[in-house]
């Protein structure tokens, strides 16, 4: 519940109204194997077509990654690393929509839902454009948003370090967790 105002006019000092929290996640990019150590290239839940692809112990999805960790960390839970360990066989090559679920899963056990969610992806190529619907429409089912509520925006590196030279993806995300049982201000 979002604090009150008790008779002198001061916030109570109960459970904040929201919460905000911040994921980034990086990738090297290597050709896709068998010739290299990279997987097919999967963003948003979306494969994308591209000769190189993310080194991970996932499916190496980094826009879920990050968004994983957005709201672990709003929640102030350990991150992705510490639920879900790369040296645990159990999740090489897993879908990363399952971490998204996880965290969505504990957000609600707290009392919380997303309000809304803004990311940026910086990737050299391919462009983001032709596909940034599907993984908006990803993130919303996962999220139990309105897709109105999930922007994903693509950006370029300026062929400035790693990102800007094609060899990694960088994904930075800001969610915000309001109280499961309101709606952009209305308790439902």
């Amino acid at each position: 519940m979002p604090p009150k105002a008790d008779q002198s006019g001061e916030l109570s000092h109960g459970r904040p109204p929201f919460r905000v929290g911040l994921g980034w996640d990086r990738h090297r990019l290597e050709p896709v194997a068998p010739a290299g150590a990279g997987r097919p290239f999967i963003l948003g839940g979306v494969r994308l077509d591209h000769d190189l692809g993310p080194v991970g112990h996932s499916d190496g999805d980094a826009l879920y990654h990050a968004v994983t960790d957005a709201i672990l960390g709003a929640l102030a839970l350990p991150d992705i690393g510490q639920l879900f360990p790369d040296d645990d066989p159990r999740h090489s090559g897993e879908d990363s929509s399952v971490y998204v679920a996880e965290a969505m899963r504990r957000a609600r056990e707290q009392g919380w839902r997303v309000g809304n969610l803004d990311a940026v992806v910086v990737l050299e190529r391919p462009k983001l454009g032709p596909r940034k619907e599907e993984m908006r429409r990803n993130l919303a089912d996962l999220l139990g948003v309105n897709q109105a509520d999930v922007n994903v925006k693509g950006k370029t590196g300026e062929r400035v370090d790693a990102t800007g030279e094609g060899r990694a993806i960088d994904v930075q995300v800001v969610v915000l967790l309001i109280p499961a049982g309101e709606h952009h201000g209305a308790t439902l």
